[in-house]
């Protein structure tokens, strides 16, 4: 069995693309399923209200709680996963979020709304972190702003193709005696139920279960992921107790918390920012035009990713993406209902998600094995905390001011202090992937 330096940079780089391969296309579309059934509300908003006689204070507050579920079964979640196996977790995950996005068909009034809103954030809670502490499992540290990329582009995707589908879905309206929402939220649980069987059937736990590993293929994996483990250096954490006392993690949680907030607080109002410039238009319109600024993110994701890990650099690299997206909420702010206003939000939209590899490549910098996976759900639970304060600062300046102007422009005072805060964290690089020149020339 050969050793890890015994390889060449092209065995390295073949490996890593089989691997990307077969493991990220498929995690991309069970998180296209998931943040499509977490954000379909923003597109039930309207019909829902009408509806059941909710104003925007009571659908902002729904639209939150969803998070405070998420908080609370977050880190437990994800530490059982650590234990059990990701493959059966997951899957269990995705078809529990399944069965309760579609009772939202099934909504009385606001208190059944919230109830179920609550209980999605927990069936979820554990999904987004358990894939990336899965991903650490794959991918060396030099690999992962690349292949976080990629895997966030499945909400980003979501956009793209999930706001047309809405929209279209929404036209269903009267068919079969049931109102457009109720449509909406029956068939977008679909696919989370199916691919979460899939899921359990084909997901292996780990580069040890991984039949489609040679031998020396998991070896070479194996010392490599080793590697980074030794070259973080003695600020490394193993322990998710010893990871609680180190200051980055509360700082992350913070910084994440405003990334969140502001992300949050667009997507929920997204439709409705949209349909001020085109209130004639018909649903389906309606969701083409709100997939738009999706395409932005799409774009630039990838190239920054690589540029994060090439030059093995995350801070600057998620503060220049978050204060570009601060930027394009405070522009919107100012042109209300016009296109100049959709391509900002597009702007929006990509730096939002370009910041959020990055953003990982960090977390993961100098946290493994349990440490990693306590702690990346902590950041994230923590973080997804903000989803209770945008909707509502967005609901609120709606409610109160009649406009969403001023909504926008403090989600972009928040994400742009944390995108400062966060280029005060300190992290040693992770060893230059072999296959990249570029990378070894600038760690040199």
């Amino acid at each position: 069995m050969n050793s890890m330096t015994d390889q060449t940079p092209e065995y390295e780089a073949r490996l890593m693309r089989k691997i990307t391969w077969k493991v990220v296309p498929f995690l991309c579309i069970c998180f296209m399923a998931a943040f499509l059934d977490r954000v379909n509300v923003g597109f039930a908003k309207e019909g829902m209200s009408k509806d059941l006689k909710m104003d925007a204070a009571v659908y902002s507050l729904g639209a939150g709680i969803f998070f405070i579920g998420y908080f609370l079964f977050e880190v437990p979640s994800n530490l059982i996963l650590a234990k059990v196996g990701a493959r059966s977790w997951i899957a269990r995950i995705m078809i529990t979020w399944g069965i309760i996005s579609a009772c939202f068909a099934f909504v009385q009034g606001e208190k059944s709304f919230y109830v179920l809103r609550f209980l999605l954030g927990a069936a979820e809670a554990g999904f987004f972190p358990g894939v990336i502490f899965y991903l650490t499992k794959f991918f060396p540290g030099a690999y992962r702003s690349r292949t976080i990329a990629l895997f966030m582009m499945a909400a980003a995707g979501t956009g793209i193709i999930g706001s047309p589908l809405s929209g279209a879905i929404l036209s269903l309206d009267g068919v079969g005696g049931f109102a457009g929402y109720k449509w909406l939220f029956f068939l977008e649980a679909v696919p989370s139920l199916i691919l979460g069987v899939v899921l359990f059937l084909r997901l292996p736990n780990g580069p040890e279960e991984a039949k489609w590993l040679a031998d020396d293929e998991k070896s070479w994996l194996a010392e490599r992921l080793e590697k980074d483990r030794i070259a973080a250096g003695p600020s490394a954490h193993t322990s998710f107790k010893d990871a609680l006392t180190d200051p980055r993690v509360l700082v992350l949680c913070f910084v994440y918390f405003t990334h969140v907030l502001a992300g949050y607080g667009l997507d929920f109002f997204l439709p409705t920012l949209i349909k001020g410039e085109y209130k004639n238009s018909s649903q389906f319109v309606i969701g083409c035009i709100t997939g738009i600024p999706a395409i932005f993110a799409i774009i630039i994701m990838g190239p920054y990713g690589r540029s994060s890990d090439r030059r093995q650099e995350r801070k600057w690299h998620y503060a220049l993406a978050v204060w570009w997206a601060a930027i394009g909420l405070t522009v919107a702010s100012f042109h209300p209902a016009s296109a100049v206003c959709v391509v900002a939000l597009g702007f929006v939209v990509a730096g939002r998600w370009s910041a959020v590899a990055p953003f990982w490549g960090l977390t993961t910098a100098f946290l493994s094995g349990t440490a990693a996976a306590g702690s990346i759900a902590l950041i994230n639970a923590v973080g997804n905390l903000g989803g209770i304060c945008g909707p509502y600062i967005m609901g609120w300046s709606e409610k109160n001011l009649g406009s969403h102007d001023w909504g926008l422009r403090v989600l972009a005072l928040l994400v742009f202090l944390g995108g400062v805060i966060a280029t005060r964290i300190k992290v040693r690089p992770a060893p230059a992937p072999a296959s990249d020149p570029h990378v070894a020339a600038a760690q040199s």
